[in-house]
């Protein structure tokens, strides 16, 4: 059975668009690249054939994940959740309690995750960590760098 995704109204949009332009700039590349190694001559030792029919089943097996990513998408109204505690699409402030810096995150899905923007999976060892948790409550969190302890200090939509 597959994963439900949950996503923000732009993130559902985004992924659709990308799913419309692999389906149709993206196949029209491939297409054209597959033509020109064919025009080249004997197939049997055309590596950019090979190359370009490789790369053709790469792109329809991102389209086939893609589009039952977009199956089982569920779209969050964000005006309807709980803002009492750290759930999908939380924005929380968290104060790291060794060194005293204070960081915020919203934790969205996976494929919409960048860090630049603030913005983690809810998959990420810091999200599981904060998911279910209220302002003032103090949490520590695995990380590659070892156990660190977070305090929740706000919690924003």
């Amino acid at each position: 059975m597959a994963e439900v995704s949950y996503f923000t109204k732009d993130g559902l949009e985004k992924l659709k668009e990308e799913l419309q332009r692999l389906k149709t700039t993206g196949r029209s590349d491939i297409s054209k690249a597959i033509a020109e190694a064919r025009d080249k001559g004997d197939l049997s030792e055309n590596a950019e054939y090979d190359a370009a029919k490789e790369a053709q089943g790469l792109h329809e097996a991102k389209i086939a994940q893609m589009q039952e990513t977009l199956a089982n998408a569920r779209l969050l109204d964000e005006s309807k959740l709980d803002v009492s505690k750290v759930l999908a699409l939380s924005i929380v402030k968290i104060k790291n309690l060794k060194n005293g810096t204070t960081m915020s995150y919203q934790l969205v899905a996976e494929s919409e995750a960048d860090m630049k923007a603030g913005k983690i999976s809810v998959t990420s060892p810091i999200a599981k960590g904060l998911l279910g948790k209220k302002v003032g409550e103090t949490t520590e969190i695995t990380v590659p760098a070892g156990v660190i302890e977070f305090e929740i200090l706000e919690i924003n939509r």
